[in-house]
């Protein structure tokens, strides 16, 4: 395995310098059913070998599961590749023995916890970017950052880190300690930062790391509107993958994809270069779990985007043209961000 450089850009004013694509790693344990564990495996060490340095998990992922995998992947991983990776974990969900979703918490004892268990799950002495997933609706934003604050001065965290936040809270945060990123879904299909958060992070310096960039496979050109999926795929739960709208949504891929075809590209390579030409401070997440996918997306990297390009997606697929919110009504109510 030789691994080689990816363009890279910086999360933030203060934050650290990754891959120009991250490696969002919740597939590989949660959410869209059965994943293989030798291949999900292989694809971090393909992405790794790729140059891609930025690995996102979360806490909750499986509950402990994803976090053990990328501790067994960095392992096995050659040395100079795990000496490049970077870790950005969320936590803060709260699960049931059966699996559901029992809340948020944002105490300062329970960041210091969460981080204490996932530090001994990813086998190592820090986090590089630590971020409560869910903002804590009982707790002040203040009393999380400056839990995780304490975590950096005392050399557990690297940076701080939030995800789904708006932009009233993104200002309490970065008056309490610097903040490097925010993680928040961004898409073609997505685009609601765009009016306040997005400007406000850029105000006060803040990254984005842009997660769901295919829409959780909606955008991909893989999705077909037959196609059955397995039992605890999220999906099955998700109003833009319903009936009407899921039709809908269908339809503007494929207005996606002549546009796609004409540049000789695929549907999801030029979905990702469109989230990479929004700004040098947006790092797309990638959810390949295998690594003929992971190949692909890499591809995005070496498309540019020219006016004329970039004006014909806009026309094929405008802001709002998404039919069915991205999350179900119980769960769009926890995000900050939608407020």
């Amino acid at each position: 395995m030789t691994t080689v450089s990816l363009p890279t850009r910086v999360l933030g004013a203060g934050g650290p310098r990754v891959s120009a694509l991250g490696l969002g790693c919740m597939g590989m344990s949660a959410l869209y059913g059965e994943a293989d564990r030798a291949e999900s495996i292989a694809t971090v060490h393909a992405a790794l070998d790729a140059g891609v340095t930025l690995l996102d998990t979360g806490d909750f992922y499986g509950m402990g599961h994803n976090e053990l995998l990328i501790n067994e992947a960095l392992r096995t991983a050659p040395a100079a590749a795990r000496e490049q990776a970077l870790t950005s974990v969320k936590f803060g969900a709260l699960r049931t023995v059966e699996g559901a979703f029992n809340g948020v918490d944002g105490r300062s004892a329970a960041v210091k916890n969460f981080a204490a268990y996932s530090l001994q799950r990813l086998g190592t002495d820090h986090i590089d970017i630590y971020r409560i997933a869910r903002l804590d609706p009982d707790v002040p934003v203040e009393e999380t950052v400056g839990a995780i604050a304490e975590l950096v001065q005392a050399g557990h965290v690297r940076h701080i880190g939030l995800s789904e936040v708006g932009a009233e809270t993104l200002r309490r945060a970065a008056a309490t300690a610097p903040i490097s990123d925010l993680q928040i879904e961004y898409s073609l299909i997505t685009r609601g930062m765009e009016a306040e958060i997005l400007p406000t992070a850029r105000e006060l310096g803040i990254g984005v790391t842009a997660y769901g960039v295919l829409s959780r496979g909606l955008i991909s050109g893989h999705f077909a509107p037959d196609r059955a999926l397995a039992p605890g795929d999220f999906r099955s739960l998700s109003p833009r993958f319903q009936g009407d709208n899921l039709r809908h949504n269908l339809a503007l891929v494929e207005e996606l994809r002549r546009i796609a075809a004409a540049k000789g590209v695929t549907v999801a390579q030029i979905a990702i270069a469109w989230v990479l030409s929004r700004g040098e401070d947006i790092v797309p997440l990638i959810g390949a779990r295998r690594r003929d996918r992971l190949t692909e997306a890499l591809g995005a990297l070496d498309i540019t985007l020219d006016a004329g390009e970039l004006a014909a997606i806009e026309r094929a697929v405008p802001a709002d043209a998404a039919a069915g919110d991205r999350y179900p009504a119980d769960q769009m109510a926890h995000l900050d961000s939608e407020r």
